[in-house]
């Protein structure tokens, strides 16, 4: 089992960043993936950037690519999705999923690929 917990969200004006922390319960890094999905109101839930194993392979989705960026504290347990450049478009709840396999990076987008989720954070952007 593991348990995610986010944090980070909040009301943001357009342009403006915000950073997304997500504590892991367990270390999940070695051989596992790990990625941050959001889910607007009315639409499906949407891999934004993923993380493979050691973190030598990374995934985003085209439309953050750029302005949100993945990091990790192993120490911490913790990865990290830093979002610059905001947009009101990204208004959503941001979700932090696990799993303990080791996905391509396809796969580490898609949200049928994962089995532990966090309970969400809430990112407002305001125009």
């Amino acid at each position: 089992q593991v348990q995610l917990v986010e944090s980070g969200g909040g009301p943001v004006q357009s342009g403006g960043s915000l950073r997304l922390s997500c504590a892991a319960s367990r270390y999940t890094y070695s051989g596992t993936s790990m990625a941050w999905f959001r889910q607007a109101p009315g639409k499906a839930r949407e891999g934004l950037a993923a993380i493979i194993g050691d973190g030598s392979t990374t995934s985003y989705r085209t439309s953050v690519k750029g302005r949100f960026t993945l990091s990790r504290d192993n120490a911490k347990n913790t990865l990290y999705l830093q979002m610059n450049t905001l947009k009101p478009e990204d208004t959503a709840m941001y979700y932090c999923a696990a799993t303990l396999w080791r996905l391509d990076a396809l796969q580490a987008l898609d949200v049928n690929s994962y089995t532990y989720w966090g309970q969400g954070t809430q990112v407002t952007v305001s125009s």
